[in-house]
């Protein structure tokens, strides 16, 4: 498809002008995929396996979604609904963001496949949209736009970057049945070698007195996400930090 054929998913009318009413929605076939891939990952949620779900055929569903990158979009937005923005602003900017974050980590460890999903795919859907007013809105009182979306970059980064790595071990976790704390007891003979060497001191400390390691998931994530508020706080003019 030439870049003058693409037609954005959500400028096509789900409904058409004429004819007989729709079977399905995009919304019916975005859950149904959204399901398969929660159960057996990304590359299940096939038109096929799609169709099936909802018992239709899948040469019918193209009339609804024209292809796989538009599957996706739909999906990605399904997700985006997850997140709670309701009444944001508040006027409490920490409170609103502090939600956000819980919120958008919550959705990714739901539905891990996300993370396989190609960023640079255009999106702008409904509930996409819906929450970018919403979070965006925050701090779009106090700051330019440019240094609001460079701060909202900071505070994504951060928990997806946390999402990704919780993720990852769980997935390690499942693919070899071998536990995460299971895995630092195998670890430590290693690491006592590396620590009775006496090469490497930073990495010593890190071994002997870093809490992190020993503190659980939520813990973590709450202790790395007040840091990086205390980032954007510090971005803000003294008025609006409190």
């Amino acid at each position: 498809m030439t870049d003058a054929e693409y037609v954005n998913i959500w400028m096509r009318p789900e409904r058409p002008a004429r004819g007989p009413k729709p079977a399905y929605s995009r919304a019916q076939i975005a859950e149904a995929a959204v399901r398969i891939a929660d159960a057996e990952g990304l590359e299940a949620a096939t038109m096929r396996r799609i169709a099936a779900e909802i018992g239709a055929g899948a040469m019918s569903l193209y009339r609804y979604v024209p292809g796989r990158d538009e599957l996706i979009q739909l999906m990605a937005d399904r997700l985006m609904g997850e997140i709670d923005v309701e009444g944001m602003p508040s006027g409490d900017w920490r409170g609103d963001l502090t939600r956000y974050a819980h919120g958008l980590r919550a959705m990714w460890l739901r539905h891990p496949w996300i993370a396989t999903v190609h960023r640079a795919l255009p999106g702008f859907g409904p509930r996409q949209l819906r929450l970018i007013e919403g979070v965006m809105g925050v701090l779009d009182a106090h700051l330019p736009i440019d240094e609001n979306l460079g701060l909202m970059a900071v505070l994504n980064g951060y928990v997806e970057g946390a999402a990704r790595d919780e993720v990852s071990w769980t997935e390690e976790v499942r693919r070899s049945g071998v536990s995460e704390e299971e895995w630092q007891a195998r670890s430590y003979p290693y690491v006592r070698q590396l620590l009775e060497s006496g090469e490497y001191p930073i990495f010593g400390r890190i071994a002997l007195e870093a809490r992190g390691p020993r503190l659980g998931r939520d813990e973590q994530f709450r202790i790395g996400l007040e840091r990086v508020l205390d980032c954007i706080a510090a971005a803000l003019p003294p008025e609006a930090r409190a």
